[in-house]
């Protein structure tokens, strides 16, 4: 990263919290009295097309330290310019309404030539998008203050922001102490329920309601002209959002189903995606195995955006050419905040023939009753046997002993 040394002096502080770290710039003018102030989380994520003409997906975060040598504040605009990594900036400029200020737009610029992010990026180009954001309003001599996630998409590009304070026009060199909150915090309207089926969520925290067992759905993500992904499982997920336990049931009549198969076939995405969601499962494969490796998860709620992502998990593993398959209903922790509940799960993402799935291997859960049928078979028999043992020594003994004579 970047280090400032100019006219216009900067600090930049952070912590890592969920996705993102918390950046903190303060940016002094000319006569080094503070004007511009921002403390925020922003994630980013890119769709590009890598070598091979195959679609990949980076995800990445505003970093703690920035170069903010390009903002400027002047008596009717300011603008913060946050540069980072190897030729990305993130931009956002006020205006001076005399009793008010606003923002309206966000420029992300992100350069595809950077491959610690784009790795096998097809295109080394340098890209911009601008995002329409609506910070209006915000009060004079008050900071505009946002704690719920706010997700913009444009593209290819989601950006999602969260914890956002942010002061321009800063009078006499000090940040205010008073707020102007953002309209997602003041909304406390339930979270939408179209295509969903949502469960009544509980007041504040407690276990979520019971749901009916979820419909069971069947997909399949093709490349190269032939299915490369196979697909069947009923998807419950449950999600911790403020103090709100949800829970819900993906219903597959109202999914877009779409994915990828990498050309080289060490990876492959299945993607279901609703009006409100994106849930992504990656697989793996290391030549001899496959296993799921990461899941991404995104809903749109009427006070925010949730998000969660691991893209370190070792589940679903099951031999390349066959299937993995448990049908009892498994739990999987994804993050602390996010789990996901498997119904009748069967998937196979690689080396499908005949569109149709590969002889199975079944999850311990499934086999957990058979695997007690051979110990208590051999513990039977064991016990048969060594009755019939018994039996024939006392049997023997007898004979001996009416026979007059006595063994020593």
């Amino acid at each position: 990263m970047f280090r400032y040394a100019c006219m216009i002096l900067f600090l930049v502080l952070g912590s890592e919290i969920q996705l993102s770290c918390s950046t903190e710039v303060s940016v002094n003018d000319t006569a080094h009295k503070l004007c511009l102030y921002a403390n925020l989380n922003v994630n980013f994520t890119v769709t590009y097309e890598a070598i091979g003409k195959v679609n990949h997906t980076a995800e990445f975060i505003l970093p703690a330290i920035v170069n903010a040598s390009g903002s400027t504040c002047d008596k009717d605009t300011s603008t913060l310019e946050l540069r980072f990594g190897k030729g990305h900036s993130w931009t956002i400029k006020f205006t001076n309404e005399s009793k008010t200020y606003n923002a309206h737009d966000i420029v992300f610029t992100y350069n595809l030539a950077d491959d610690s992010i784009f790795k096998n990026a097809s295109s080394n180009e340098t890209k911009s998008v601008t995002f329409t954001q609506s910070i209006s309003d915000v009060s004079m001599d008050t900071y505009y203050s946002c704690k719920s996630e706010d997700t913009m998409e444009k593209g290819s590009v989601v950006q999602t922001l969260w914890n956002v304070s942010m002061q321009a026009f800063i009078i006499n060199g000090t940040k205010s102490d008073k707020d102007t909150v953002c309209a997602m915090d003041r909304t406390t309207t339930p979270m939408p329920t179209t295509h969903i089926t949502n469960a009544t969520t509980p007041p504040a925290p407690t276990t979520p309601s019971p749901l009916p067992t979820p419909k069971t759905g069947n997909y399949s993500v093709s490349g190269n002209h032939s299915v490369c992904l196979l697909a069947s499982m009923g998807l419950q997920i449950s999600f911790k959002h403020g103090l709100d336990f949800k829970k819900m049931n993906i219903d597959p009549e109202h999914l877009n189903v779409n994915g990828n198969c990498s050309v080289n076939k060490s990876d492959a995405t299945l993607v279901l995606r609703s009006d409100q969601m994106d849930l992504t499962f990656t697989f793996q494969e290391d030549g001899k195995k496959f296993r799921l490796h990461a899941v991404n998860f995104m809903i749109k709620l009427t006070n925010g955006t949730f998000t969660a992502s691991n893209t370190n998990l070792s589940i679903w593993e099951a031999a390349v050419g066959s299937s993995y398959m448990c049908n009892k209903e498994q739990s999987y922790n994804i993050t602390d905040t996010f789990s996901v509940n498997t119904f009748s799960l069967q998937v196979q993402p690689f080396e499908v023939n005949g569109n149709a799935f590969a002889t199975a291997e079944e999850c311990q859960a499934d086999m957990g009753d058979a695997n007690f049928v051979v110990p208590i078979a051999v513990g039977v028999a064991l016990g048969v046997l060594i009755i019939i043992v018994l039996v024939a020594y006392f049997i023997g003994r007898r004979r001996n002993l009416g026979s007059g004579y006595e063994s020593f």
